[in-house]
């Protein structure tokens, strides 16, 4: 009669099975808390992301375009929700989740941090910055943790249609006059090296990346996810009319993708340090509307409470 397996290799036997772990499925603390880091990093990323395109609402363009664009940031907070709560089934709560962003201990996506200064910037971020996170989130549908894999069915739908309608603005931006062109390729110019940035340093040099991988977390490693987003753009771009503001980019026949330029490491290890562009912006904006929230929350606590 051969020996019971332990917690852990059944735990083993069911990742290289690609069978879901569900919250009350017994983990390693490792997995637990590889998970609460990379799910609450990500909700962050969505409810501050929030902040660069929210500040352009009043001023877009036409109601059409102010209704769009309402609707988007409005699909982001539902998107950081659906990602609290599926942090909340590994044993953590929306607080230390809150208190970890606003101390600083916990990060979000970089390319938050960068302004947003014209229309054109709009465009590029659903173009770019979300196009980037649908490459990345595409294989998220396939992570081994079940809240996780389940969230990102509906996000990945949604970020579709936001990465289309930044698509939109810089093509009818690319129609306009020769000041809309500009604008165009002025946005490209700043958020192409924040938009590569997106996916993290190097596999190598990553310090989650490979339990990550080894755990079915992740599914596929920062470096293939950016290749990924390259290779889909780069003939965006042409279509656009717009340059690449690249001078090594070029097609690889042999490799059969696009090679690309060195990123500036430092400045992405400055800016997810907490020194760039909007790093205190951001943060100030989210606790002062947080603390505002706080009357919104004690209601709702005592609304439950009554009715209990």
């Amino acid at each position: 009669m051969s020996p019971a397996l332990s917690h852990e290799e059944i735990f083993a036997g069911r990742i290289a099975a690609d069978e879901r772990i569900e919250p009350k499925d017994w983990m390693p603390e490792g997995y637990r808390r590889n998970l609460i880091r990379q799910i609450s990093q990500h909700a962050h990323s969505e409810v501050i992301g929030m902040q660069p395109e929210g500040a352009w609402i009043t001023r877009a363009p036409s109601l059409k375009r102010k209704t769009v664009l309402l609707a988007k940031v409005q699909d982001e907070g539902g998107h950081g929700l659906y990602l609290y709560s599926a942090a909340e089934t590994l044993g953590t709560s929306r607080e230390e989740m809150i208190q970890a962003l606003q101390s600083g201990r916990a990060k979000y996506a970089s390319i938050f941090n960068y302004p947003c200064m014209s229309w054109g910037d709009v465009g590029a971020i659903g173009w770019l910055v979300d196009g980037a996170a649908i490459v990345n989130q595409i294989s998220l549908q396939q992570t081994s943790y079940g809240p996780y894999a389940r969230a990102m069915v509906r996000i990945c739908k949604e970020e579709s249609f936001h990465q289309r309608q930044g698509y939109d603005i810089m093509l009818n931006l690319c129609r306009g006059s020769g000041e809309q062109i500009a604008m165009a390729q002025d946005a490209l110019d700043r958020w192409w090296w924040p938009s590569l940035m997106m996916f993290g340093p190097h596999d190598a040099e990553s310090a989650h990346s490979s339990r990550s991988m080894a755990w079915k977390i992740k599914r596929q490693s920062n470096d293939e996810l950016r290749q990924k987003f390259v290779d889909q753009t780069v003939p965006q771009a042409e279509f656009l009319g717009l340059r690449i503001p690249d001078p090594k980019l070029q097609w690889n026949e042999e490799r059969g993708h696009y090679d690309f330029g060195e990123i500036d490491w430092e400045e992405f290890a400055r800016v997810v340090a907490g020194d760039g562009p909007c790093n205190a912006e951001r943060i100030d904006h989210h606790v002062r509307a947080h603390e505002d929230g706080a009357w919104v929350r004690k209601a709702m606590l005592a609304y439950e409470e009554r009715h209990r």
